[in-house]
């Protein structure tokens, strides 16, 4: 059995996420002191108890949904004794789930990580103002009838539109993709697709048109901080999300990090090449089941498991 071990992006937070590892184990709350000390802020307090609405904020999220993810896994090394050198044989992580893939490795230090999804949450958040980027789900789509419909709704702009923008932004899963860019553009292509056979277009809750060109101050801020951190090779490759391809050198990595901010998510891409490489068998840590779900959706004999509370704790640490 070859393992790939899977760490989710934004939206998988909820509140109280988190809370039942740190009450039971020790390496938890390690885990969720040293990022409380390394922000100055009391954001395992935030996960814990709320409000929802400053949790789902991007500058707290997604340090926020990393923490969770690491927690787990620190737990399963110091109770099971799981090396990941040896355990697993590649990581991934659905766009801000690299971050914490690179430091389940140790690519990135725990601290490093937190710094450095407070610094993209922030740049994400600010890099387009209010109102004017939006995100839809286009269900039953492939990619090739969104990327269409992406295209021919920046064509029929308007004149009053002001440089539209519609790219494909997540390839999530067969019948999942996911579009960014100006409001308009992406409106008028979630109708565009629904014409061309998509079942229904969903307008997504989002600050921002993440991983679309829209997103260009947000890179730029993210080339700068990553220029000032240390990334170290990681022995377990990681799967990058705008290649679909594995990467273990430091430089290569923190250049497809900037990537990233702008560039599409080729999860399903991903998922199909893990069989190439090896791996027959997902473990998800934290985010409840959402990658465990688009992955069946992409390759349903994949063997699969998810660690989400300590419950899942005793049962995953007997295939080990």
């Amino acid at each position: 059995m070859s393992r790939a071990l899977l760490f989710p992006g934004q939206g998988s937070q909820t509140v109280g996420m988190g809370r039942a590892w740190a009450e039971a184990f020790r390496a938890a709350r390690e885990v969720f002191e040293e990022i409380d000390d390394t922000l100055s802020q009391p954001l395992s307090r935030l996960m814990w108890e709320g409000p929802e609405a400053d949790l789902t904020l991007t500058e707290n999220a997604q340090p926020a949904i990393m923490a969770a993810s690491i927690a787990a896994l620190r737990v399963l090394q110091r109770e099971a004794g799981m090396d990941i050198a040896r355990y697993a044989r590649l990581v991934a992580g659905h766009s801000l789930g690299e971050y914490s893939a690179l430091c389940a490795v140790g690519a990135l230090s725990l601290a490093d990580t937190a710094r450095l999804l407070r610094a993209r949450g922030r740049a994400m958040q600010t890099a387009v103002p209010a109102g004017e980027g939006a995100m839809a789900a286009l269900l039953g789509a492939d990619v090739d009838l969104a990327e269409a419909a992406a295209g021919e709704a920046v064509d029929t702009a308007g004149e009053e539109e002001f440089h539209p923008i519609c790219v494909v932004a997540n390839d999530n899963a067969p019948g999942q993709v996911v579009i960014s860019g100006t409001k308009a553009a992406v409106a008028r292509a979630g109708q565009i697709a629904r014409a061309k056979g998509a079942k229904r277009s969903i307008p997504l809750s989002v600050s921002a048109p993440f991983h679309s060109p829209l997103m260009a101050p947000a890179a730029e801020e993210m080339r700068k901080t990553l220029a000032s951190v240390t990334v170290r090779p990681s022995g377990t490759p990681l799967v990058a999300n705008v290649t679909a391809a594995e990467v273990t050198e430091p430089e290569i990595i923190r250049r497809l990090l900037v990537e990233q901010i702008t560039g599409r998510v080729r999860w399903r891409e991903s998922v199909l090449s893990f069989r190439s490489l090896g791996v027959d068998t997902t473990v998800e840590f934290g985010g409840g089941k959402v990658l465990t779900t688009m992955n069946k959706r992409t390759d349903p004999e994949l063997r699969s498991f998810t660690l989400d509370t300590p419950a899942d704790l005793e049962t995953f640490a007997k295939t080990l």
